[in-house]
């Protein structure tokens, strides 16, 4: 059985209507906002839960200087930032409860960030802040389910090829390719996992110089 959180089942997106379609897919209400749909869904299907994906977000294009200012920002980090940390508070104990004697490729949990977790850009400023928490809440999030046979997985994909980034310039993400790179990553015992091309010249990039690939990025965010 799979499970879909949404915020709004009854008013899905075509994709995530497709998604609800398949005979496997059970679509169940979840707000990583509110502490309180989250603790529910956990009381109903925690135990159960073998593999979790969290891939919510709010992405927004903003700076400092944006007219939007913290009120965007805020909302970015309740998904992004505090939504992975209730979601741990949640269901991490209960998938370290179910796994303590049991092998770690059988237990897993994904998150799906972002590229601009590893160096800021300007143009998506406040977004890739929030990013760069949720990586680092990840790494604390790993080191205390490791124990227990849980594997954290962090994914750090570039523009996916979605109605939200069709005005980006290619090379975007196939959705597919996504979901391909996190089943390899899991099943291969990967951590972090870097899929597309914008994403490998990004890292490729923040290897070589951090520095540099800051001041580029700088550079980008102004044009």
């Amino acid at each position: 059985m799979v499970w879909a959180g949404l915020p709004e089942p009854a008013n899905p997106t075509q994709g995530v209507a497709e998604l609800c379609c398949l005979s496997r897919v059970n679509p169940v209400h979840l707000d990583v906002t509110d502490p309180g749909s989250v603790a529910k869904l956990r009381e109903n299907i925690g135990v159960d839960v073998d593999i979790l994906i969290n891939n919510s977000e709010v992405h927004g294009t903003y700076g400092i200087a944006a007219p939007s200012g913290v009120a965007g920002a805020q909302a970015e980090m309740d998904v992004n930032y505090f939504g992975l940390l209730r979601l741990a508070q949640e269901f991490g104990p209960a998938m370290c409860s179910r796994t303590s004697g049991g092998s770690m490729s059988l237990r897993g949990w994904i998150n799906v960030l972002s590229i601009y977790a590893l160096a800021n850009f300007p143009a998506h400023g406040t977004f890739s802040a929030s990013k760069a928490a949720a990586h680092s809440l990840a790494q604390c999030l790993r080191s205390e389910m490791h124990a227990n046979g849980v594997r954290v997985v962090n994914v750090f994909p570039g523009p996916i090829d979605c109605a939200q980034n069709e005005q980006l310039p290619t090379p975007k993400l196939a959705p597919a390719a996504l979901a391909k790179a996190i089943h390899v990553a899991l099943n291969d015992g990967v951590e972090d996992a870097y899929p597309g091309d914008v994403a490998q010249y990004w890292l490729a990039r923040w290897r070589e110089n951090p520095k540099i690939l800051e001041r580029e990025l700088a550079t980008n965010g102004q044009s």
